[in-house]
C-alpha cells in the first residue's frame, strides 16, 4: 500500500521546510483556510507581553503552546 505522505531517508530539514513551504504557496494554503472561513464568528484570542518581568523561563513556553493550542482548536471549530 503506497503512503499517502512522504517518507524521507535522510533529515535535511532546509530542504525539507523550503519543499513543504513551496507546496504550501503553489496551494494558497493559508489564503484558502483564512478564506473557507470567511463569514464565520470570528474568535479573538488576547495576550500581554511575554516576558515583563525578569528572565524568559519554561512558563513562557508553556504559556505559548496553549495560546498555539487553543487558537488551534477554536479554527477547527470553524472560528474565524
Amino acid at each position: 500500500m503506497k503512503s499517502k505522505y512522504r517518507e524521507y531517508q535522510q533529515l535535511n530539514l532546509p530542504n525539507i521546510g523550503k519543499e513543504i513551504l513551496e507546496k504550501w504557496e503553489s496551494e494558497q494554503s493559508f489564503q484558502n483556510s483564512i478564506s473557507i472561513r470567511e463569514g464565520n464568528k470570528p474568535f479573538v484570542f488576547y495576550e500581554g507581553p511575554p516576558s515583563a518581568n525578569g528572565m524568559p523561563g519554561i512558563h513562557h513556553v508553556i504559556s505559548r503552546t496553549l495560546k498555539d493550542l487553543v487558537c488551534r482548536y477554536k479554527t477547527m471549530q470553524g472560528f474565524k
